[in-house]
């Protein structure tokens, strides 16, 4: 799938992928479930020769799992807040000790360390605006060294992926 103003070079990263091997990455990114048959006869490869492949892309780390992508509003996390977070103090401490507490924050999906006028950046899910407020005050709020917090609730998804250009 060509998108507009995206680009599809391919990284130069990885040049052990051969095209097949870029090929079966392309197809395990759309559709995990699909039979390794399937997936052989798609890439032009024996079904053995694929399953190697496919075993092979996971030794080496391509593959860090596979999963299965959930509808967030049939599963009632149809709210998606992106959250800038400031830290009081640059310290290593300071950093440990907000990061322990971040990765159980309810419904946070990433959480980044960035660069610029924030220290990080939380994506979460919710419900709605009600069960947002109520995660805040139980949970934001008591974030260990956060001087400031920015929200941003996103009114609109224009693109969300879990596909890499190959």
């Amino acid at each position: 799938m060509k998108l507009r103003g995206r680009s599809t070079a391919v990284p130069e990263l990885v040049p052990q992928l051969d095209r097949i091997d870029r090929a079966i990455l392309k197809q395990l990114q759309h559709d995990a479930s699909i039979s390794n048959v399937s997936l052989a006869a798609r890439v032009k490869l024996s079904a053995p020769a694929c399953l190697r492949r496919v075993e092979r892309l996971k030794e080496m780390g391509l593959i860090r799992g596979v999963v299965a992508l959930l509808d967030p509003k049939a599963v009632g996390a149809g709210m998606l807040v992106v959250i800038g977070i400031v830290l009081d103090r640059s310290t290593p401490e300071a950093f440990a000790d907000f990061e322990k507490v971040a990765q159980k924050v309810s419904g946070c999906m990433e959480c980044h360390v960035v660069t610029g006028e924030f220290d990080y950046f939380m994506l979460l899910r919710t419900r709605d605006s009600e069960s947002f407020n109520r995660l805040h005050a139980e949970q934001l709020l008591y974030l260990p060294g956060v001087r400031q917090v920015r929200t941003f609730m996103v009114l609109k998804e224009i693109l969300s992926t879990t596909e890499f250009p190959l």
